[in-house]
């Protein structure tokens, strides 16, 4: 893997108005994930590993390869995050405040900020998280 002290980090924050549990299932639950992410054989389980899968595009078959390395339930949970021969991590974690719960994600390994990687995935995860705030609220 990519020396993490030489790479760059992606950070999004977002307060949401609901509790940790709800937005944990949003990002454990399969079916969820499918909902605001790709479509996925994700199993809240450290070790296991699972795909991604969305269109491909000229340059990209769609695939993006992950292992699970944290679960620390409605807290904190990690995985690997390999496409296009970029090895990240992802990492979501979940603060209960006052307001609901502060939602951060940090995607951690870009070469710099300043490649393609680092943008698309800049763009991508503010539609994503986007995305899956609209699933969390739908959630009873």
């Amino acid at each position: 893997m990519t020396n993490i002290a030489t790479t760059r980090s992606l950070v999004i924050e977002r307060e949401m108005p609901h509790p940790p549990e709800k937005i944990w299932r949003a990002l454990t639950e399969g079916r969820l994930i499918e909902q605001w992410l790709m479509t996925n054989d994700f199993q809240p389980i450290v070790g296991h590993r699972f795909s991604f899968r969305a269109t491909p595009v000229p340059g990209w078959n769609g695939v993006i390869d992950s292992e699970v390395l944290v679960v620390e339930p409605n807290s904190r949970l990690s995985y690997g995050w390999t496409t296009m021969g970029l090895e990240t991590v992802v990492t979501w974690t979940l603060t209960r405040n006052a307001g609901g719960t502060i939602l951060r994600m940090e995607q951690s390994g870009f070469p710099s900020e300043e490649g393609a990687n680092y943008k698309g995935a800049k763009y991508g995860w503010t539609s994503f998280i986007g995305k899956l705030e609209n699933v969390v609220g739908g959630l009873q």
